[in-house]
């Protein structure tokens, strides 16, 4: 199928990635702080004024919030891999994606395990002991007192930074693979999609994945054993992965945007209502046909919109590119630090979730860019250059000069729930 790639023009500014990737973690903020609300659905904490409405915008929400995230993170890989070889892009990302994954796991994420041990009776209260308990990684804990507690250390909402790691060490091995003839022929052939087929041909090996995955293989964040999620993501990473330098399949995501959101709004319908009233959730083949029909459209109509509408240098873009990556490795310990805070007030079922997001934001922002941003050595522990850049989005360019234009950037930031995909 003919693909017009790459266009041979001026540069042109793809702010729509940046911006779509800053919106998309507001919304993971108020989606964790929703997580503290829903009653039947694990998460550290839980708040006795569950809200009996809030399963239903929560599940439409996460059956593509991720997909999103990995899919922007191909895009990303597809932009910073032109001009690196396999090594230095695992050299670059490694130190990226790990340095802060390393780091979280010391020392942000080991409140929220604290919290939650304590809240299940089953670690005693005083947080400088359980961290110096927790660091040594000696003494085994009680049998489910936290998230991760049976491998004495946990990375809890950090579980993205692994994956994306692993699905971009995929990538760089095969390097040689995806820019020989077959390997760009198969870019083509995606990028070639149009009508019809880029909202249909996409979708079906998700549909694959989950029919022959999703039962044996239920989503656990454990990195070794997660087979489904692992299909699901890598699969979206690879399609964002050949997206990445294309014109051609972004005019026509904008082209379609109104017709996949009317698909997406009909899938998730028929979706929900064969699950309201039904006493056992109802399986088999149409429910994945549903679900996964779904998760592609609704990340389709969110780029096919994005490209429409967010590429353009937004004001806010540059403060927001720079502060997505801390704001995601603190956020969710924030929320958790702000339930302890809050609890006490009994703000009740309305002013509470508000107050709790306005708190998490708040503590984000200084934290941010009162201390990490402005500390030298704080900033690669937080996913940050040490030096800010000069220009942070991203340059579309023909491939003759990328290594002019391929700036490394923060990769997209992820959000761990282990709430159910539906």
């Amino acid at each position: 199928m003919p693909s017009d790639s790459v266009s041979a023009l001026a540069p042109q500014r793809r702010h729509d990635i940046d911006a779509l990737r800053a919106l998309a973690f507001l919304l993971v903020i108020l989606y964790h702080v929703g997580m503290y609300y829903v009653a039947d659905w694990p998460w550290h904490l839980k708040s006795p004024h569950a809200a009996e409405w809030l399963p239903w915008p929560m599940r439409v929400l996460n059956l593509w919030r991720m997909d999103l995230v990995f899919l922007i993170s191909g895009v990303s890989l597809g932009f910073l891999s032109r001009g690196q070889g396999t090594w230095g892009l695992l050299r670059s990302r490694g130190l990226r994606l790990m340095l802060p994954l390393a780091f979280g796991m010391a020392v942000v994420v080991p409140y929220q395990a604290y919290a939650e041990g304590v809240a299940r009776g089953l670690v005693t209260p005083g947080f400088g002991t359980f961290l110096l308990r927790y660091l040594s990684m000696g003494t085994p804990w009680p049998k489910g007192a936290f998230a991760g507690a049976e491998f004495g250390i946990t990375w809890n909402h950090l579980w993205y930074l692994p994956y994306l790691f692993v699905y971009t060490a995929l990538v760089a091995l095969t390097l040689p693979l995806w820019r020989s003839a077959a390997g760009q022929w198969v870019r083509r052939r995606f990028n070639g999609l149009r009508g019809w087929q880029l909202l249909v041909l996409p979708a079906l090996p998700l549909l694959a994945w989950t029919v022959l995955l999703a039962r044996h293989f239920p989503a656990t964040h454990n990195l070794v054993w997660d087979f489904h999620l692992h299909g699901i993501y890598f699969t979206v990473f690879l399609y964002g992965y050949w997206m990445g330098v294309d014109t051609g399949i972004w005019r026509e995501l904008e082209r379609l945007r109104r017709v996949s959101l009317l698909l997406a709004v009909a899938a998730i319908g028929a979706f929900i209502a064969l699950r309201v009233g039904a006493v056992v959730a109802p399986k088999g083949l149409l429910m994945d046909v549903l679900r996964t029909a779904y998760l592609w459209l609704a990340v389709a109509t969110i780029l096919g919109h994005g490209h429409r509408y967010l590429n353009r240098p937004w004001p806010w873009l540059r403060w927001a590119n720079e502060s997505v990556y801390p704001w995601y490795m603190l956020h969710q310990t924030l929320i958790v630090a702000g339930v302890a805070l809050l609890v006490p007030l009994a703000l009740g079922p309305v002013w509470e979730p508000v107050a709790l997001v306005a708190v998490t934001i708040a503590g984000c922002w200084l934290l941010t860019d009162g201390l990490i941003r402005r500390v030298g050595w704080l900033r690669p522990l937080f996913g940050l250059k040490r030096k800010p850049e000069a220009e942070l989005a991203v340059v579309l360019t023909p491939p003759a000069s990328a290594s002019a234009s391929s700036t490394p950037r923060p990769p997209a930031p992820g959000w761990r729930s282990p709430s159910p995909r539906a």
